[in-house]
């Protein structure tokens, strides 16, 4: 497990992308030939409803840490994952992992439904996922974040290099 250490909690507050003040301005040129990610209740409910389906969706039913109490209608397969708030676990890892390249392989879309939190799944993410790969998450009371991969997992790996190493 990787354990956020608190002196990192403030390189999380600025994007890693292009952050949008509005959903419609941030998905308004989202190429319709790209693999698009989305972590968060509220940016993949917003993408569904925009139909503008994301491959790969990542939800932990909570908004800004509170109970969610909208429903996510997206037909599609289910994986869960298990992840505390401040970590990246193992159990996350895999299974983005797993969801990634099954929907490479399939062109099936995935929900990971994360039994925690699900805000530091943007790293693995970003790690995991082809160069072209687009990732939306959303910024606390400011916006949507669109992220191009291949421009950040540099900047990803010097993040996640940073985290601490727990059992």
């Amino acid at each position: 497990m990787l354990l956020l250490k608190k002196e990192l909690r403030s390189e999380f507050k600025k994007p890693l992308g292009d952050l949008h003040t509005s959903f419609q301005e941030a998905v308004k040129d989202l190429p319709d030939d790209k693999f698009i990610i989305s972590v968060g209740d509220v940016t993949t409910k917003n993408l569904i409803e925009s139909k503008k389906y994301p491959q790969l969706g990542i939800i932990d039913n909570k908004i800004q840490r509170k109970d969610s109490n909208h429903e996510i209608d997206y037909k599609t397969t289910i994986l869960n994952a298990k992840n505390p708030p401040g970590t990246i676990t193992k159990n996350l890892w895999e299974t983005i992992d797993q969801a990634l390249n099954s929907s490479l392989e399939s062109e099936q879309n995935y929900l990971i439904v994360v039994d925690g939190e699900e805000d530091l799944a943007v790293l693995p993410c970003i790690l995991l996922a082809p160069e072209d790969s687009i990732i939306l998450y959303g910024q606390p009371n400011e916006g949507v974040v669109v992220v191009k991969v291949g421009a950040v997992k540099k900047k990803a790996e010097e993040l996640i290099n940073k985290f601490e190493e727990a059992d």
